[in-house]
């Protein structure tokens, strides 16, 4: 079954400009009242570090949620999971741990040693009321000059899945994996079809990306309208994340379900949200 999950928050926390959080409340109400089953919409990170997102449990208290649809919030450390267990109409955590430990140190302040540690304690502390996911990211390669495999990457699932965490997803955090460094790292793990996948692609190569992952298998992908945001570590600016008002139609045939979405809707709102906010 087709999981896609649009992923505001992708496209949201690195803009200058802050979004006011009555258009941020709209903009994700339009988003569920259209059909949309999973959003990716906020964090629980320090406002410093993250500003856009500081009014997430805001946010989050205003949406009139459908008893269907899967909310879920970034955070990286204890006191992000304690907010999120007081905050309204969520469904899911997600954790972004890197294959290396250069970007962990970059993302989450945060050496790999002690993200492990924290994610093994973290499915009890979610106390039952909180999916939790995983992003495992750099997933294919990193910039950094650490030593990475595809061996590198499955052995992080191997041991996620040890912990009991099933909900995992690679995140192609500088969109430099090729389809076949795609095929290669896929082709290493048990059960790749488990998978979630969160790429990023310049425009016009999504397509070739999202090849090899549905030989595999894999039915959970991960995007944003217009393909805004997504990659702030990337060299190349036509980065970004897989368009989803392109991505959607064709998975949706692809993978022969319903989309469930209006196709004029989707292209009016990705071209409302790329005039705004690009």
């Amino acid at each position: 079954m087709l999981r896609y999950v649009e992923c505001p928050r992708d496209s949201w926390q690195g803009l200058k400009q802050f979004i006011p959080t009555t258009e941020k409340i709209a903009y994700l109400q339009s988003l569920l009242d259209a059909g949309f089953k999973h959003l990716d919409m906020g964090s629980f990170v320090s406002a410093k570090a993250v500003p856009q997102l500081a009014d997430t449990e805001e946010v989050l208290k205003a949406l009139v949620v459908p008893k269907d649809a899967h909310l879920l919030c970034i955070i990286a450390n204890e006191r992000g999971l304690e907010r999120s267990l007081e905050a309204s109409n969520l469904s899911a955590v997600g954790y972004p741990l890197s294959v290396n430990e250069t970007f962990q140190l970059r993302n989450t302040n945060r050496s790999l040693e002690a993200s492990w540690e924290l994610l093994a304690k973290m499915p009890q502390a979610a106390q039952g009321r909180l999916d939790l996911v995983v992003y495992l990211s750099m997933g294919f390669g990193n910039p950094y000059g650490d030593s990475w495999t595809p061996s590198d990457t499955a052995k992080a699932v191997t041991r996620l899945r040890a912990l009991g965490i099933q909900e995992i997803a690679l995140a192609d955090t500088v969109g430099t994996a090729s389809p076949d460094l795609i095929s290669k790292v896929l082709n290493e793990i048990e059960h790749p079809e488990t998978l979630g996948l969160h790429l990023h692609a310049r425009p016009n190569e999504w397509l070739k990306k999202l090849e090899p992952a549905l030989d595999y298998g894999l039915s959970w992908f991960e995007g944003a309208l217009a393909g805004i945001g997504g990659c702030p570590f990337a060299e190349d600016k036509l980065v970004g994340n897989l368009p989803t008002e392109k991505v959607l139609p064709f998975l949706s045939q692809r993978l022969n379900e319903p989309l469930n979405i209006d196709l004029n809707y989707l292209g009016q709102k990705a071209s409302f949200f790329g005039n705004t906010y690009h």
